[in-house]
């Protein structure tokens, strides 16, 4: 058996590679913070306390498209409600843990850090909390530290619509995506929010933003039925 700080830098350095990928799209992420007018430092302190690719990506596109803040907020947190799906796997991870360690731990769970952990798992080794920490550490320094630079970066480009690098925030989203799939288990919940978010934006004169929490929710339903099913 391991030690917490053992186990702690075990998660770090195995989900080392994950995270190396995670910041090429987390500086795609910076330059779209940057044209929605947020700094280095406000781009920094969204990644420690959201903390999620996706949602992130999303919460900013509304607010580059003219969306409120509430709305791009809500937008985004429909997007990561998979988050809670997630963490309910997680409950003999968590249980008899200190509040703050909970709270630590769930903050701390995102798409890798899951995945590693179950993973690892699966593979015989006895890892839980302090791996699952010490992952999501990794992944946060990562993430942040993309982040900020992509921000900085953008800050000295002359204009970067006139460059195409807007082009980033599509292709880095792609890719995201694509690290979310885990097979054919996701088809219906995908199907179903694509279709929902399609219908309602352009056949209604509901707006986009509230089209993707409409779309988010469903997904998320499907997806905890669906899990149960399969």
């Amino acid at each position: 058996m391991q030690t917490p700080l053992q186990d702690l830098r075990a998660g770090f350095r195995d989900v080392l590679p994950l995270a190396l990928g995670a910041a090429l799209y987390g500086l795609a992420f910076g330059l779209l913070a940057a044209q929605a007018g947020m700094s280095v430092l406000q781009t920094g302190v969204m990644g420690s306390i959201v903390f999620s690719g996706s949602a992130q990506f999303v919460a900013v596109e509304r607010l580059v498209a003219g969306a409120g803040a509430f709305t791009a907020l809500v937008a985004g947190g429909a997007l990561n409600l998979r988050i809670l799906l997630m963490t309910a796997s997680l409950r003999d991870v968590l249980a008899g843990r200190p509040f703050w360690q909970v709270l630590l731990g769930v903050h701390m769970t995102g798409d890798e850090s899951w995945a590693l952990l179950h993973a690892t798992r699966a593979t015989g080794r006895a890892v839980g909390y302090w791996y699952l920490v010490g992952a999501g550490a990794c992944m946060m320094v990562a993430w942040v530290s993309a982040t900020s630079a992509g921000a900085a970066f953008a800050a000295v480009l002359p204009e970067p619509h006139a460059m195409g690098i807007d082009f980033a925030f599509t292709a880095a989203f792609i890719a995201i995506l694509r690290g979310l799939w885990s097979g054919r288990r996701d088809a219906l919940p995908w199907i179903a929010s694509a279709i929902t978010v399609a219908s309602l934006a352009l056949l209604t004169p509901l707006e986009p933003s509230w089209a993707l929490v409409a779309g988010g929710i469903l997904g998320a339903v499907l997806a905890g039925v669906w899990g149960k099913d399969a």
